[in-house]
């Protein structure tokens, strides 16, 4: 009997990263909504156009998200580099300071071209659709106007701000006019414009 000869085992080159492989599908899924939402808006923007736009399957944005209002807030969170519910704000003890980081963001966002587009888009949807409106609201500005008005509690506890003042209603003061501004085109939306806001504002929030 002829002895059986042994045979060394071969090495098996490791398959695709399947996490490197579907980071890279949904970052193309985000990346196609923004594009499509800014060319057909949103009543004519669609799951198999997003996935024809994407080169992936419908199945495959069914898996991550339920809807296309949902796409659409993830793809804005993705644009902004905010995780949802992960908003904070500096705390250097100079309220002013930290408040005008937070305006200027806020004008940046809104200015960026590509930005600029995705937001008038769900900006005329929330006019006729109250659940995207509640969504918007839940998802992108809630957590930011929340942040930022407890950062104003913080400043009427340290005694920089009169202990009068409603945080909310000085967080809707702050960012109301960068939002009109933004919304009607009514002048430049710029730092020196931001700046301006918040200087008044912090006039009506000294200690009396």
């Amino acid at each position: 009997m002829t002895p059986t000869s042994s045979v060394p085992a071969r090495s098996v080159a490791p398959g695709p990263d399947a996490s490197r492989r579907s980071d890279r599908a949904r970052r193309a899924i985000l990346s196609a909504t923004r594009n499509l939402v800014a060319d057909v808006g949103y009543a004519r923007l669609s799951i198999e156009g997003i996935a024809a736009a994407a080169g992936v399957g419908k199945q495959t944005i069914y898996r991550w998200w339920p809807s296309k209002a949902a796409v659409i807030f993830d793809a804005i969170l993705d644009a902004n580099t905010q995780e949802e519910g992960s908003v904070t704000l500096p705390d250097t003890g100079d309220l002013e300071s930290d408040l005008r980081l937070v305006l200027r963001g806020a004008v940046a966002a809104l200015t960026d071209p590509a930005n600029d587009r995705l937001q008038r888009a769900i900006t005329a949807e929330i006019q006729t659709d109250l659940a995207v409106a509640g969504e918007l609201v839940r998802r992108l500005l809630r957590p930011q106007l929340d942040a930022t008005a407890a950062r104003i509690a913080a400043g009427i506890r340290a005694g920089q701000v009169d202990e009068s003042v409603d945080p909310r209603l000085a967080v809707e003061l702050l960012f109301g006019p960068v939002f009109h501004r933004w919304l009607l085109r009514t002048g430049d939306l710029d730092n020196p414009f931001a700046d301006g806001v918040l200087a008044m504002l912090m006039t009506g929030l000294q200690p009396r």
